[in-house]
C-alpha cells in the first residue's frame, strides 16, 4: 500500500471532525507573547491539552470506534497497550459504545495516567519493563480472549487526529514551519496528511527524544531500526520500535528531526508554564523545546507547535519546576 493510501482525504478530515465535535468543540492555538519573545519569532501553539482527557490521542479513539460501528464491526471486548493517552482514548471511546476495554501498560507508568484510565472504566493490566512489552503482551491475551485489538497506529486513527492539524492550519495558514513529536506516529502521519489535504506549504520537523531515537534512526536508515528507551521525563515519546506504515508515511515528508533531551524538555515545561500558565507533560513541551533548538534558522518565520498533552504526574512537574 502506497503511504498517500494510508492517510486520510480532505473529506475523511471534515467527516471526523464531526465525529470529534460530538464530544467536544475545537481546541484552541494562542499566538503567546512571552513565547514569541523566548523563541525570537512568531509561534502558535495548539492546546490539545484542552480536550475532555488532556490530550490528542482522543479524536483518534473516536473515529477507530465510529468506523467499527459503521461497519457493523463493534466487537465484544477491547484490548491495547498504551503509556497513557492512546489508553485513555480509547477507553473513552469504548464506553461511548458500551465495549469492556482493557489497557495494558509497563510497570511505573504515570501513576495519574493510570487513575484516569480506571476513572473511564477501564481493567488496566501492568506488565512488561517498556511499551514494547506491553503491547505484545496485549496483541496476545487479545489472541486468548477472542478481544480486539486496537494498535497504537491505524488508518482510522489517523483520521481523527489529522483534525486538529487541520484546525490549527486553517485558522493560522501563515504558519511556515511545524513541530511534531513523534511517539508511535500517527500525530506525525496525521500532520502529514493534514498539510496534504488542504495543500498547506508548511514544513513539518519531526520531534523525537534524544533517549528514544527509534524514528530519527529509522528515517535515516530508510527502514526500522530499534533503539533503546532510556527517557525518564518524555513517556509519550517512550517508543523502541518504529511502527512500519508510519515510517513509510514519513519517509520524504519529514523536512528533518530535532532530538530533545530530557534536559531541554524539562525547561520547555517550564518556560511554557512561566508563559501561559499551561501544565505541559514531557512530550507536550517537546515541540517548543524542539523550535528552542532550532532558534537561529527561524527568525522571521510563523512556527507552529503543539502542546499535545498535559499529563504529568503532580509530583513529576512538581520536580521539574523547582529546575
Amino acid at each position: 500500500m502506497t503511504a498517500n493510501a494510508l492517510l486520510p482525504t480532505l473529506h475523511d478530515i471534515e467527516a471526523a471532525a464531526q465525529v470529534v465535535y460530538r464530544e467536544f468543540a475545537a481546541t484552541p492555538q494562542y499566538n503567546w507573547g512571552q513565547l514569541n519573545a523566548l523563541l525570537g519569532t512568531t509561534c502558535w501553539v495548539k492546546h490539545e491539552n484542552h480536550t475532555p482527557v488532556g490530550a490528542f490521542k482522543i479524536r483518534g479513539g473516536l473515529t477507530y470506534f465510529e468506523q467499527l460501528a459503521q461497519r457493523g464491526a463493534l466487537p465484544a471486548e477491547v484490548v491495547s497497550a498504551t503509556r497513557g493517552n492512546h489508553g485513555q482514548s480509547i477507553g473513552w471511546a469504548a464506553r461511548a459504545h458500551g465495549v469492556p476495554c482493557t489497557i495494558v501498560v509497563p510497570h511505573g507508568n504515570s501513576v495519574e495516567k493510570n487513575a484516569a484510565m480506571r476513572a473511564l472504566g477501564v481493567n488496566l493490566i501492568e506488565h512488561g519493563s517498556d511499551f514494547q512489552e506491553s503491547r505484545e503482551f496485549a496483541i496476545g491475551l487479545a489472541k486468548e480472549r477472542g478481544a480486539h485489538m486496537v494498535p497504537s497506529f491505524h488508518p482510522d486513527l489517523l483520521r481523527g487526529v489529522a483534525t486538529y492539524w487541520w484546525e490549527l492550519l486553517k485558522a493560522a495558514p501563515d504558519i511556515d514551519v511545524i513541530y511534531v513529536p513523534i511517539g508511535q506516529g500517527s500525530g506525525a502521519c496525521s500532520a502529514v496528511a493534514a498539510k496534504k489535504a488542504l495543500g498547506h506549504p508548511a514544513r513539518i520537523v519531526g520531534v523525537v527524544s534524544a533517549h528514544a531515537t527509534t524514528y530519527a534512526d529509522s528515517i535515516k536508515a530508510g527502514k526500522v531500526v530499534e533503539a533503546p528507551v532510556t527517557t525518564l521525563l518524555a513517556d509519550g515519546m517512550a517508543c523502541r520500535v518504529a511502527d512500519p506504515e508510519a515510517l513509510h508515511i514519513l519517509l520524504g515528508a519529514i523536512d528533518h528531526i530535532v532530538q530533545v533531551t530530557d534536559a531541554e524538555v524539562a525547561q520547555a515545561m517550564r518556560q511554557i508554564f512561566a508563559c501561559t500558565h499551561n501544565v505541559a507533560e514531557g512530550a507536550g513541551a517537546a515541540s517548543f523545546a524542539a523550535a528552542m533548538q532550532d532558534r537561529d534558522t527561524l527568525r522571521g518565520q510563523t512556527v507552529g507547535i503543539t502542546l499535545c498533552g498535559g499529563n504529568v504526574d503532580s509530583a513529576v512537574f512538581a520536580e521539574v519546576l523547582q529546575g
